[in-house]
Parts: structure tokens; sequence; C-alpha cells
């Protein structure tokens, strides 16, 4: 299969919301499962448990207690992402010539290629240009996705060093990326792609409860041009 890296045309819209919005969904259950085996929402599961247990002397109690708490902990892991997804298709996505290809230094790239007779968007990914203050300008890759049916073919990979390449030839000295502690595949791939992690956090647009409840933490990453 044969597949086009090119930039973002008004015609893609549909096709890079659809792909945006699925990609980043899927961060929801894989997020959930590593919030339930936090060592903080272990002892709350047990102590919720044990402790309806106890005053209502009702195993089927217990269990509605547990299964409440499990059940707020993935509102919040589907509320942490389908937020965030609805809050970018509102803003930069909303407008992608006008965000991203109205500056040269920033750029929206998509990948296309030809399946069963059409030709089909399969990811995407872009550059927004940042400025660390001391006269230096940087590269942040964004809006990585790529279809879910098109994974762990390299096409992230080519992906990715289509917008290094662009940052090298902008004159970036790094080019940065931001993901979250559970995504352990995304972070891996990172880290083959040359990127090293330089801080670790918990600031997010999102609510502090919703970060505490998820108990995420942000991993910045870089890599030097």
């Amino acid at each position: 299969m044969h597949i086009l890296i090119r930039r973002y045309e008004p015609s893609d819209q549909q096709a890079i919301e659809m792909i945006y919005r699925d990609a980043t969904e899927e961060h929801i259950n894989p997020t959930f499962i590593y919030a339930m085996t936090q060592p903080l929402h272990i002892t709350i599961s047990l102590f919720i448990c044990i402790g309806a247990y106890l005053f209502g002397g009702s195993v089927i109690l217990a269990l509605i207690c547990g299964g409440a708490w499990v059940g707020l902990v993935y509102f919040c892991c589907y509320e942490f992402y389908a937020s965030y997804v609805q809050k970018r298709l509102r803003t930069d996505m909303k407008d992608i010539p006008g965000h991203y290809l109205s500056n040269p230094d920033n750029c929206f790239w998509v990948a296309e290629a030809e399946m069963d007779g059409r030709h089909r968007i399969l990811g995407m990914v872009a550059v927004e240009a940042k400025d660390d203050g001391d006269g230096k300008r940087n590269g942040e890759l964004l809006r990585m996705s790529v279809l879910s049916t098109c994974r762990r073919a390299g096409l992230g990979r080519q992906l990715a060093k289509t917008a290094e390449d662009f940052c090298r030839e902008r004159g970036f000295t790094k080019i940065k990326r931001s993901t979250s502690s559970a995504l352990r595949a995304a972070v891996a791939f990172y880290y083959k792609m040359g990127f090293k992690l330089v801080l670790v956090n918990t600031q997010t647009e999102r609510p502090k409860w919703l970060v505490w409840m998820t108990r995420l933490k942000i991993l910045n990453m870089e890599k030097i041009m």
C-alpha cells in the first residue's frame, strides 16, 4: 500500500475529525486500567467494599458500593479524554488552515492511501512553533493520530519523521511532545523515535479533581534536533 503524506486540505476535515476522536477515545480503557491498578485506588476499592460489608452486613451491598466506585473512576477516565476532544474540535481543529497553515512555522499533514478504489485518510500529525523565551524556537508535535486498523505498520513513524524533517528545515532546536503515563505504547514509540523524558507533572487543561481520579501524570518529552 502506497502512503502519501501531504498537507491538509479542507476536504479532509470530516475524516480527520473521526480519526482524531476515535484515536483519542481509545485511550479511555488503558487509562481506566492504569487508574484502578494504582496503589491508592486499590486501597480505596478495598476500603469501600470492606467498609460497606461491615456497615451493612451484606455482600451485595459491598458489591454495589464497589461497583459504584469503579463506575465513577471509569466515568472520570471517559470525561478526561472526551472533554479534551470536544475542546480541540472547537478550537484549533475547527480552523486548521487558520491555525496551522497560515503560519509558515506551523503545519498539518494527513496520511492518505488508496483503499478499495478510493482515497482514504489514515492518520495525521501537526507541528506548532513555540518560543522558549531565550530566542530559540522549538516545534511541538500535536494531533498525532493513526487509524486503528493501520497501527504497527510504520505509519506513525512516517508521520513523526515528516514533522521532524519540517522542524529541522525551519531551524528549530528541539521538537517536543506531551503524552500521559497510562499510554505505555505511545511512550515507548517516542523513546524509539529518539525523544527523552524531561519533565513529569500533573498540569493539564482538565480540572484537578479529574486528574486526581485518573491518577495520570503528564510526560513532557523532547528531542534535540
